[in-house]
């Protein structure tokens, strides 16, 4: 059988394997826990942000936003985030509708992995989740992600700390 030159790729660089959800870590946003939707279907990742704020920090564009600290307790509150702005880009939301949002560049812990990522701010109070990976993130390090599979780099937290939803 003739082996093709994108199985040659995968088969010499080892691939981890993520489920569709996980959790994931932004150590520089102070975020150590937050549930993501790894979807390639989408381009750009996205958190979700409330009281978005624009300030300057020594010559430089910031933003300041609250989040929820842990998304399966909301009783635990908002916490605020602050990072320096890198990009206004227009994205499309979930509806395909290009909306003008703020990005912001940030280290991504996935399991005992980390690397840079780029994430959009947006409201999605209306989301099952307050994080949604998409396959920019996800490009150049050699990662696959299971359909019908979730936590495969990430602790699942105990049952009883998390939404009936997960």
């Amino acid at each position: 059988m003739k082996t093709t030159h994108s199985q040659k790729i995968v088969s010499e660089r080892a691939v981890t394997l993520f489920g569709w959800m996980e959790y994931i870590g932004l150590p520089e946003l102070g975020l150590d826990h937050v549930k993501a939707k790894l979807d390639t279907g989408a381009r750009t990742s996205a958190i979700h942000a409330e009281n978005v704020e624009l300030f300057d920090r020594d010559g430089v564009e910031w933003v300041r936003f609250q989040t929820l600290a842990d998304w399966d307790n909301p009783n635990v509150g908002f916490q605020t985030v602050e990072a320096p702005v890198v990009h206004v880009r227009e994205i499309k939301n979930t509806s395909g509708v290009p909306e003008e949002r703020l990005v912001v560049k940030t280290k991504a812990r996935f399991g005992k992995r980390l690397w840079t990522i780029d994430v959009s701010l947006a409201d999605r109070s209306n989301m099952t989740f307050p994080m949604i990976i998409g396959r920019a993130a996800l490009k150049n390090h050699s990662v696959a992600v299971h359909t019908r599979k979730t936590f495969l780099v990430s602790d699942r937290p105990p049952y009883s700390t998390r939404k009936e939803n997960t």
